[in-house]
């Protein structure tokens, strides 16, 4: 094998590999030896057949296995010899006029990874917006979920249902005269005004009365998910068994005890940890961001051209989808257009950041345990059709490149939180505007503000860094596995009058 550098430019090499005819003519006798004894043919003992026979029988598939094994093994013998740090993976190629008996050669271009000076991660200072949970604030909370979990009682058996009642009926549904299949029910719990059945059945239901029996008509939509139905004229005889109207939801124990839980005071204690949680997290975000600016104001330095490129590519196709749904998608399209440079820029920024912070964990001993692999892998597979899940995790198994982006966003956050703990950190007590204020500030300070009717702010299209990796050599674009993600069951066609499946209740709900 001899190896030629045809391109040494900044971040950028190439390569051309040479592979004599001769050697490769001796990796396909070595290979046929060692099937020989296997093969079968008619007229002859079992691993008595010719070499030549053999080659004429299998030569064609066993010199392309040959050829692409030594491609192989000479790009990871030239980046081991050679000492490179891919950014991507390289692009190989091979000659157009190889056939075999000639001499094979074998292009290899890529961009490898800068050299970062270890990053100095002293001096590092960060203040710690902290928003405390207030009474009131727990009781709002308290108050939208007494909301959420309506109770309704019986009403006199003169009330006339109105909108806000809930009834309690028996219906069966008729197409000409005939019963059709889905379209009865019994206690059924129907709240008017709710919108929950199809339009004209709740409205023909104002002013009955409990124990009243009643035949309405209504049409089904056009684009009803029971094809057979939509559109139709369609009859339901209707029994209201009940008219209740809605109680008053007392905070109480009692109210506790109805979400599963022991007491009202264990009920503001969660509320006031969610709360204390989701305000958290957004000080987390302030946090990290300042430390990003630290970071970037810092540190400059080449970056491969291939990284910047694929990250631009990401931001841009979510930028294009937010476009996409906007009111106005050709506006939003033309306003993006307008500002790719500045997207390509936030990509490059990403892409330095995502560098420096695997230096810093690299240099500092931070990684990734086989044990958190293990959850990101398991959790990851469940996206996927559960006859597919282990093809999934084979797949992440084998390929150290998809392994490593599945990896990446657990070693970034872990990478942050290293130097949260190495950075000398004040704490300020602020409101939760003031907090939002100060994360929109710092999103100000990397990109320029979005015009009044941006269809997707910068802040949103492109975090501050990618995701940086254990082992940033292999960020690359890895295929995907043969396993195809889990697409949500498709629901039967239901023939009922709701006109949307309501969502689940949680399992405190009554």
């Amino acid at each position: 094998m001899q190896t030629q550098q045809t391109v040494n430019e900044g971040l950028k090499r190439a390569y051309l590999i040479t592979i004599p005819a001769a050697e490769l003519a001796a990796k396909i006798d070595a290979e046929i030896k060692k099937i020989a004894p296997q093969v079968r043919m008619p007229g002859f003992r079992p691993g008595k057949v010719p070499a030549n026979l053999v080659k004429k029988m299998h030569g064609e598939s066993l010199h392309g296995q040959v050829v692409n094994d030594t491609i192989r093994e000479s790009v990871d013998m030239l980046l081991r010899n050679e000492a490179l740090r891919p950014a991507m993976q390289p692009e190989i190629g091979l000659n157009e006029d190889y056939a075999e008996g000639k001499d094979a050669a074998i292009s290899v271009a890529l961009e490898v990874l800068p050299t970062i000076d270890a990053p100095s991660i002293d001096g590092l200072k960060l203040e710690r917006l902290v928003v405390p949970v207030t009474d009131e604030q727990v009781d709002e909370a308290l108050g939208n979920i007494a909301s959420q979990n309506k109770s309704y009682k019986d009403a006199a058996k003169t009330k006339k249902a109105a909108d806000g009642d809930q009834l309690i009926i028996d219906f069966v549904g008729k197409l000409d005269g005939v019963e059709f299949d889905g379209g009865k029910a019994e206690d059924a719990a129907l709240v008017l005004g709710s919108n929950t059945f199809i339009p004209g059945f709740e409205d023909q239901l104002v002013g009955v009365k409990t124990g009243q029996e009643k035949t309405i008509t209504v049409t089904f939509p056009a684009d009803y998910q029971a094809e057979h139905l939509a559109g139709k004229e369609a009859t339901f005889d209707i029994t209201v068994k009940a008219v209740k109207v809605e109680s008053e939801t007392t905070l109480d124990e009692d109210f506790a005890k109805s979400l599963g839980l022991d007491s009202l005071e264990k009920l503001r204690d969660i509320m006031k940890a969610q709360l204390e949680q989701q305000t958290a997290g957004l000080t987390r975000t302030q946090m990290k961001r300042a430390l990003l600016d630290q970071l970037a104001a810092g540190h400059s330095f080449e970056v491969p051209g291939t990284m910047v490129e694929a990250e631009f590519q990401q931001i841009w196709a979510q930028l294009q989808q937010e476009a996409a749904r906007d009111e106005d998608p050709a506006a939003a399209l033309k306003q993006i257009e307008d500002e790719k440079d500045e997207y390509r820029s936030i990509a490059e920024r990403r892409v330095r950041l995502g560098l420096l912070l695997s230096e810093i964990g690299q240099a500092n001993g931070v990684e990734v345990t086989q044990q958190e692999m293990g959850m990101l892998v398991q959790q990851a597979a469940m996206q996927y059709r559960a006859e597919d899940r282990e093809r999934f995790v084979q797949y992440i198994q084998s390929e150290p490149m998809a392994a490593a982006q599945l990896r990446a966003p657990l070693y970034e956050d872990k990478v942050v939180d290293f130097l949260f703990d190495k950075a000398e950190v004040t704490e300020r007590e602020v409101t939760v505007e003031e907090l939002q204020a100060a994360i929109e500030a710092e999103e100000g300070a990397e990109a320029a503000p979005a015009p009044k009717k941006a269809p997707a702010k910068k802040e949103a299209a492109a975090e501050e860094a990618p995701a940086a990796e254990e082992k940033p050599a292999k960020k690359a674009a890895a295929k995907k596995p043969a396993a195809k993600k889990e697409a949500a069951p498709a629901e039967e066609a239901d023939a009922k009058p709701a006109k949307k499946a309501p969502a689940k209740k949680p399992a405190a709900e009554k």
